[in-house]
């Protein structure tokens, strides 16, 4: 078995993650499993507040929650691309993070302008590699915006 390339500086330094969940203990999961790998996150628990926090900050990549009440994840993605392209401003990449692992939803979450999808519940052992593979992707988007 052959050992997974290292990842780039820019990804191994840590990014900089928003963290829209609406539950409390996936949220806890998500946030200890992404710290662990040594990523800033700052939590928000709305759709709403998703939107506000990206037009005051910049993040590096966002997890979305897709069932969030008041304004879901694909709504608030909707609008996070449009505020983009409005502002003229790089893509931001977005995964969604829901426990909807068939294809209709895949598709629905690509339609709204997701980047990938995560499934729920986050575990450590299942989703390193694929986190891994998404960090590469963010790396990648990262040095485009440069």
């Amino acid at each position: 078995m052959s050992a997974a390339p290292s990842l780039p500086k820019i990804v191994r330094d840590g990014l900089k993650i928003l963290l829209a969940e609406d539950n409390p203990v996936n949220a806890l999961l998500a946030r200890e499993l992404l710290r662990r790998r040594g990523h800033t996150v700052k939590e928000v628990s709305t759709g709403e507040r998703a939107i506000a926090a990206l037009s005051n900050e910049q993040f590096d990549l966002v997890i979305m929650d897709v069932h969030m009440p008041g304004l879901d994840g694909l709504e608030a993605t909707r609008r996070i691309r449009e505020a983009e392209a409005g502002a003229q401003k790089p893509r931001t990449p977005i995964l969604a993070l829901t426990a909807d692992a068939l294809d209709a939803g895949r598709r629905a979450c690509l339609d709204a302008g997701l980047d990938g999808v995560l499934t729920k519940p986050l575990r450590s052992e299942e989703h390193t590699s694929e986190l891994q593979s998404l960090a590469y992707l963010v790396c990648r988007l990262l040095l485009e915006k440069k």
